[in-house]
């Protein structure tokens, strides 16, 4: 049922929540992050892109240009990760940062492995979390971490041992709040009432990808962070370029690669978004761009920030033109009629228990002839 809500009333309380923004959305229009009283722009700035170790990324000069055109707009939510561009994201955003500490808000996450043949050099394990944040906090150049994310299931470590280590680095002062990335809705589930239950600190925030070629979200976690006061952050929001529309059916590869791609369209192919249907949904987009006198960037963007579960999507850019682009999202408005299309053209199917329950057939055996308002 919820993930019926989810797809079925989904366009009526995005149409809503746009009609609410129409007005005027910038930068400086700042929402509350989930459940707490932190106050985050609708727009987050990644990092990956900041340092070329990959290959692929934008130099110190051009970061620093992004960097400065993200903040004097106003925008204060800054994503980064220890291990980005292996660890040269976080310091050039140490340096970046200088006297604007006190106004920005500065995510990062750990998990991921930052030295190759040791086993504890990753994972979600105490040991990790703790080496992992103090290697942040040296990277970044600062005293704390405002929001800090676990940033995938490493499908070994205990709950409790990593809830009570991150309570730990909250009661300590280096961390402030708590986030999770790209778990499983019920692990989620079970770790935020574990800490509720224990009186540790709980999650705030859940980044998580989603944009219209990856909307399998809606069925789980979506209706999770809504019901467990989590703020939804959509990394890759643009389907990591496809949505752009610079890819066409020629360049439709698939990779299983494990390495990390040295060029742009290498990473794409290993998320496995390089596909027919993600160049069909693109050519979607930009046909609604054109009618509404955007780029195809703004459009996609402007679908996911249309979202009243969405807090702050994560912009990635490696040109100042690029983020340009992206942030000129914050002025389109989108009719029903286009969140229609890009909706209908993007649907996900339909999963069980979902698939079955919501059956008209399942329905009238739960409910009888009775009509019966739904809470979710």
């Amino acid at each position: 049922m919820i993930g019926q809500v989810v797809r079925s009333f989904g366009s009526l309380y995005v149409w809503l929540g746009k009609l609410e923004m129409a007005d005027k959305m910038m930068l400086d229009n700042y929402k509350l992050l989930g459940r707490s009283g932190l106050r985050v722009s609708p727009m987050s700035l990644g990092t990956m892109t900041f340092g070329s170790e990959w290959g692929w990324g934008a130099d110190s000069a051009e970061a620093h240009r992004i960097f400065d055109l993200y903040v004097d707009r106003g925008g204060n939510f800054i994503d980064t990760s220890v291990n980005y561009t292996n660890g040269g994201a976080e310091r050039l955003l140490g340096e970046f940062v200088g006297e604007k500490r006190a106004r920005l808000v500065i995510a990062t996450k750990f998990t991921m492995s930052r030295e190759p043949g040791n086993p504890n050099a990753g994972g979600n394990h105490r040991l990790n979390i703790i080496r992992s944040a103090e290697q942040s906090l040296r990277q970044l150049g600062t005293d704390r971490i405002d929001l800090f994310y676990l940033h995938g299931w490493d499908m070994t470590t205990q709950p409790d041992e990593v809830m009570r280590a991150l309570d730990d680095l909250v009661r300590s002062g280096k961390i402030l709040y708590l986030g999770i990335c790209n778990t499983p809705a019920w692990r989620v589930a079970q770790m935020q009432t574990l800490a509720d239950m224990r009186g540790w600190s709980p999650f705030v925030a859940l980044q998580i990808e989603y944009s219209l070629v990856e909307r399998t979200v809606e069925h789980e976690l979506l209706p999770m962070a809504a019901a467990l006061g989590l703020g939804v952050l959509p990394w890759s929001p643009l389907g990591g370029g496809v949505l752009t529309g610079k890819y066409s059916r020629a360049d439709v590869q698939d990779s299983r690669e494990a390495a990390v791609s040295p060029s742009r369209k290498g990473v794409i192919a290993s998320s496995g978004h390089l596909n027919e249907r993600s160049i069909e949904i693109a050519h979607e987009v930009r046909a609604v761009a054109e009618e509404v006198g955007s780029t195809p960037s703004r459009v996609a963007l402007a679908w996911t920030l249309a979202n009243p579960s969405v807090v702050s999507p994560i912009m990635g850019a490696r040109t100042v033109a690029q983020a340009e682009d992206n942030l000129g999202a914050l002025d389109v408005v989108l009719s029903p009629d286009h969140l229609d299309r890009l909706n209908r053209v993007s649907d996900p199917d339909p999963i069980f228990p979902a698939r079955f329950v919501e059956r008209p057939l399942v329905q009238q055996l739960i409910f009888g002839e009775a009509s019966v308002a739904r809470r979710i």
